[in-house]
């Protein structure tokens, strides 16, 4: 029988990095639903030449992501996903100069928020994470 490891200081900052990621995944994909729409947003996905099903795939990934990583659902594998998410986001400021502050939004941001991700994805769900046995043995460190 082994004992739990004690909870430490790096474990509530990931818990902390995890939960303000998800908050702020969780108020993109509803500012897409509720104030862009989603018909605006595949508009403008449109508009940049993407195709419009990546509209809906952007909003669940993001609202759903969001929502797990508040959870401390298979953190790893979610902030993962979520990478080329912020990557396309990055590629769409891109042509805004590097400020987000700028019109249109620069890309500093979303680059900064997808090596968020990759910070989560190292450092795994930390402290108050939902830890499901079947996920573990589905996802192992993934978890």
């Amino acid at each position: 029988m082994t004992t739990p490891a004690a909870t430490t200081p790096a474990d509530y900052a990931a818990t902390l990095l995890r939960v303000s990621s998800g908050a702020l995944f969780l108020a993109h994909g509803l500012l897409k639903v509720n104030v862009f729409t989603i018909a605006g947003t595949v508009g403008f996905f449109e508009s940049l030449g993407l195709p419009g099903f990546l509209a809906y795939l952007t909003i669940a990934a993001e609202i759903g992501g969001g929502l797990a990583l508040i959870a401390g659902v298979a953190v790893r594998l979610v902030s993962l996903a979520l990478i080329p998410v912020l990557l396309g986001a990055t590629w769409v400021h891109s042509a805004n100069g590097w400020l987000f502050s700028g019109e249109g939004g620069g890309w500093e941001f979303p680059l900064f928020w997808a090596i968020v991700q990759g910070s989560i994805a190292l450092l795994g769900g930390g402290a108050f994470a939902l830890r499901r046995s079947v996920l573990n043995r589905a996802l192992g460190q993934f978890a």
